[in-house]
């Protein structure tokens, strides 16, 4: 047996609906441009809520105010070597928090990979299933609209992540 340990890899979202769309961004992926809920990866000494936080100001220019916690969602990514690059096989544990945004910053640019961000309706998210990054793009969405709402205490930080 082996003394490596397992590591998912922690992502953070941003479910953002406003008047009946979705806040999505259209990114540039090993795959080809793919939708996504606005997300990343966790930083080093940040709670999931401001990571989601970080992530949707940095894709989309709009600060995003987390509100509640809409779930915890594990998906697996496994992708064969090409152009160069070696097969991966990542699996994924991501924090989704649904929430407001204001408008975007003009002074801010979006991060790179981001070509643009959308807002779509339930119905086109759906029919777009087939560009998106990952099925929690839909999963995230569909948990939002079935009313899914867990408070933010939920998940909590002990003071050592910090020091």
């Amino acid at each position: 047996m082996s003394d490596a340990r397992w590591k998912p890899s922690v992502t953070v979202a941003a479910v953002v609906e406003q008047d009946g769309r979705f806040l999505l961004v259209e990114e540039m992926t090993p795959e080809g441009l793919k939708l996504n809920n606005p997300a990343g990866h966790l930083d080093p000494g940040e709670t999931p809520e401001q990571g989601a936080a970080r992530e949707c100001l940095e894709e989309t220019a709009c600060a995003f105010t987390p509100q509640w916690l809409v779930g915890v969602y594990l998906a697996r990514l496994q992708r064969p070597a090409a152009h160069g690059q070696p097969a991966e096989d990542i699996t994924y544990l991501r924090f989704a928090y649904g929430g407001s945004v204001a408008a975007p910053d003009p002074a801010r640019t979006l991060d790179a990979p981001v070509v643009r961000t959308l807002w779509l309706t339930p119905d086109e998210v759906r029919a777009s299933a087939a560009r998106h990054r990952s099925p929690l793009v839909q999963r995230c969405i569909d948990d939002h609209l079935a009313g899914v709402r867990h408070p933010l205490g939920v998940v909590g930080a002990d003071p050592s992540l910090w020091t």
